[in-house]
């Protein structure tokens, strides 16, 4: 009985192991970070995501910081990065000292069993990245659904919770269908074109606090969480573009 334990465990890691490219990584990192260190850091930013997704079409993230920002030490920017998916960059987030805290949560396709990142950037031009592994798979080319396709550019902009003093949660939604162009007519059996919201830009007052630029591994009907300063909380609007030029804007007023 111990042996065919042994020999199932054996099994498992090795069908694990292969479902991922160890290559993949590299090359990612070649392309976007070329000639950068990265240490796995677990002070710097933590990155939490179910093991197993329960639809591989919609994969709640969550990227959190694990210092607030400060005008001595801060994070600059945040890359989502999922290695098994046909455009692996999700996501690069971009942060201001108008940002409070460089948290962020999303949802996100997951194309095949992958490791995925939060690669953060510290204004000491350091590099430090959380990675998880996530078992999911077909995400990328699941169907886009009937209600996501309707109502296109309709916004949401609330605050979630905030305390005296300290950086406001807010949530910004917007109706897409974030099509990946990779999901099959099954009666015309001919693809769409890939359809969706590329950058998002949240500022107040003219002065940015937090910047977008996104891919088709964001899922339908985006949606993300992040923090913004105090002083920033006052006349803050989001704005959408896709990758057709259209765009979109939301006011949040007090």
């Amino acid at each position: 009985m111990k042996t065919l334990l042994l020999i199932l465990t054996a099994l498992t890691l090795s069908l694990t192991a292969g479902a991922v490219n160890p290559d993949s990584w590299q090359r990612i990192s070649q392309a976007v970070f070329p000639g950068v260190v990265i240490e796995e850091d677990a002070s710097t930013v933590t990155l939490t995501a179910a093991s197993r997704a329960e639809d591989a079409a919609i994969v709640p993230i969550s990227i959190h910081a694990m210092f607030p920002q400060s005008e001595q030490r801060y994070i600059t920017d945040i890359w989502l990065i999922i290695d098994q998916n046909p455009s692996p960059v999700a996501a690069h987030f971009s942060f201001t000292g108008e940002s409070g805290q460089a948290d962020i949560e999303t949802r996100v396709r997951i194309n095949e069993y992958t490791l995925i990142r939060a690669v953060a950037r510290v204004n000491d031009g350091s590099y430090h990245q959380a990675v998880r592994f996530i078992k999911a798979s077909g995400g990328c080319s699941a169907p886009v659904s009937r209600a996501a396709a309707k109502g296109i550019g309709s916004i949401k902009l609330y605050e979630l919770s905030a305390r005296p003093g300290r950086p406001a949660l807010l949530q910004a939604q917007i109706r897409h269908p974030n099509d990946s162009g990779l999901a099959m007519d099954q009666l015309t059996r001919d693809y769409a074109p890939a359809h969706y919201v590329r950058s998002m830009t949240v500022s107040h007052g003219g002065v940015t606090v937090v910047t977008a630029d996104l891919d088709i591994s964001i899922s339908e009907n985006p949606e993300f969480e992040f923090y913004v300063a105090p002083s920033a909380r006052s006349d803050l609007s989001v704005t959408f573009t896709d990758n057709t030029d259209e765009s979109w804007s939301a006011q949040y007023k007090q």
